[in-house]
């Protein structure tokens, strides 16, 4: 794989050499406001904001929290959905000199008061909102939280949106006293803006910026250190890719994703930073505002993840909009069913393409080219720029094994946008970070099944603790989804094992069905037949209204092995 073989597969124009600029994530951003200044950078609920604007709020917001005590080493917790309040302080943090811990609104409590204990947050950012502020609130005495910060979504709504807003959303809205403990994100913002520059470190770009929890789907949730090095790799190689389909200061950007997961915050907001290009932002994911916003607002670039493109399919709406505007849209954070895209792409006249990473990439792996010419069905694409992809054996994790179907191994990802490691776990570390022979870089385990072509095409089979042992066979669970996805009932599935008397672990198939549809397990099987191996074939299938989701809309098994864990233990006792 020395010679790059994938490269053949690149955008006109894009090589696997990458230039990646020695700059810290904020240092980028000053230099996207000097340049783009006048620019829209953000459109919330109609509320448009310059780069200007936010380079001004961000230097009041760095100057605030260098008040409270934020510089080197200091980490700063973000508990907020996708408002400008995000962005502003995102980059206050950063330029005050400190670290930034992104928390999941869905979070529960005994996962918060985790986090704030592991990653040493004192202080911490939140809304006044009943879905964010009780619950932080109450982290009050319980943990070493010294300092809440808490901002209204009225701060940033057009008049009159912004003095109706308290009044339409009162039942939403929580009060919150006035003291010591507490502080209005009005009042981190009421300064001049003049914030201390701290002397950098030697190697600043190696310096961790983020600290970013991974799911928590095995055990306690693991935050991974993600220096500015990384993550401005990462916006480099998404640059570079969509360099000759796009325009910088001139695209409209669709941010529905979670600011707080790494896939929104590099690829999307900070790919617009990098761009000069506008975001636009919603608080939460409202497929109809969305769709209607697609035809009135004309973004160009569509990220987003399986589920918000098969919402969009089904959406009664979307045949009679003019989409047209749509250049690239950008599928990620779990496998995009082939059916879902081919439906995308026949609705919208747009391409669908499918990348892969996770949190510890920062998050790029591998990405599909824009060109339906050279796509190659089932594949997520080919390692980015700066990238090397191998597939490793299992048992022997040192030896490379070599391109085909038939050798399914561990994918491991080699690149500049590989973490640090995870913060304060260094055997965890050590089990999934390895030096490269042939790279500078550090290479990370994925724990993803997949395989190679001769071509550098990666086909990803499954997520080693998903796999299926039956009878001793190895059962990857997205086959068989794929497999299912294909009968035109099913709008969502997800398989997992289960417990089973004769092959010790089965199949079993948990569908969401579309509106009016049927399915019984006898005509599923009937369908199945063919088109997976009998050592594949499911044992159940439960239908349901709706199947769990991660707060990104990723379809999540956690529950659902959870929920077959509890009735094996409560059959078997």
């Amino acid at each position: 794989m020395a010679n790059h073989v994938w490269e053949k597969s690149y955008p006109p124009g894009v090589k696997w050499e990458l230039d990646i600029p020695k700059k810290t994530l904020h240092q980028i951003f000053e230099d996207s406001c000097a340049q783009y200044g006048d620019r829209p950078f953000t459109d919330f609920l109609d509320k448009i904001m310059t780069f200007r604007d936010y380079k001004e709020a961000s230097d009041r917001a760095a100057a605030g929290f260098q008040k409270l005590g934020v510089g080197p080493g200091v980490n700063v917790g973000l508990y907020l959905p996708n408002t400008p309040h995000y962005l502003i302080a995102f980059f206050g943090i950063l330029k005050a000199g400190g670290r930034v811990v992104n928390y999941s609104p869905l979070d529960a409590a005994r996962e918060l008061e985790f986090k704030i204990g592991d990653s040493e947050t004192d202080i911490l950012v939140t809304l006044d909102v009943t879905a964010l502020y009780p619950k932080m609130a109450a982290m009050r005495g319980k943990t070493r939280l010294k300092k809440l910060i808490v901002g209204s979504i009225a701060d940033y709504l057009p008049w009159p949106k912004n003095w109706l807003y308290p009044i339409a959303k009162k039942k939403d809205l929580s009060a919150w006293p006035r003291d010591q403990w507490h502080m209005s994100f009005k009042d981190l913002l009421g300064n001049d803006g003049k914030y201390r520059s701290h002397p950098a470190p030697e190697n600043l770009w190696d310096e961790v910026a983020l600290l970013q929890y991974t799911g928590g789907t095995t055990g306690l949730p693991k935050a991974a250190m993600l220096t500015h090095g990384c993550v401005v790799s990462a916006m480099a190689q998404g640059q570079a890719w969509t360099t000759p389909y796009t325009t910088p200061g001139a695209e409209k950007v669709v941010c529905v994703l979670p600011l707080f997961h790494i896939y929104a915050l590099s690829g999307i907001m900070l790919g617009a930073v990098r761009n000069g290009n506008q975001l636009i932002l919603y608080p939460r994911p409202d497929i109809d505002m969305i769709v209607k916003d697609l035809a009135k607002k004309k973004p160009t670039f569509l990220p987003g993840v399986p589920t918000l493109y098969t919402a969009i399919n089904k959406h009664p709406e979307a045949k009679g909009l003019d989409l047209s505007s749509l250049k690239i849209c950008m599928s990620g954070g779990a496998p995009l069913p082939v059916e879902v895209q081919q439906s995308f792409e026949k609705l919208t006249g747009a391409t669908l393409i499918e990348g892969y990473g996770l949190t510890e990439t920062s998050p790029t792996g591998a990405i599909c080219p824009v060109d339906k010419a050279v796509r190659r069905v089932g594949s997520c694409g080919v390692p980015m720029p700066g990238t090397i992809i191998e597939i490793r054996d299992m048992e022997h994790p040192d030896r490379v094994l070599p391109p085909g179907k038939e050798h399914v191994g561990e994918v491991c990802i080699i690149g500049p946008q590989v973490m640090k490691g995870y913060w304060k776990k260094p055997e965890e570390t050590e089990q999934v970070l390895f030096s490269h022979p042939g790279s500078n870089w550090k290479g990370l385990r994925t724990g993803d099944m997949g395989y190679m072509d001769e071509a550098g095409w990666l086909y990803l089979v499954d997520r080693s603790k998903d796999l299926i042992i039956s009878s001793g066979y190895n059962v990857y669970p997205r086959m068989i989804e794929e497999a299912v996805y294909e009968h035109p009932a099913v709008d969502e599935c997800i398989v997992i094992g289960i417990p089973d008397p004769y092959r010790q672990e089965a199949p079993k198939v948990f569908v969401k069905l579309k509106p009016g549809a049927h399915l019984t397990f006898d005509e599923l099987k009937k369908h199945l037949d063919g088109k997976i191996g009998k050592h594949e074939m499911p044992v159940a299938l439960e239908i349901r209204s709706e199947l769990p989701k991660t707060p990104v809309g990723k379809l999540s098994k956690k529950e659902l092995k959870e929920e077959e864990r509890a009735k094996a233990t409560a059959k078997a006792a």
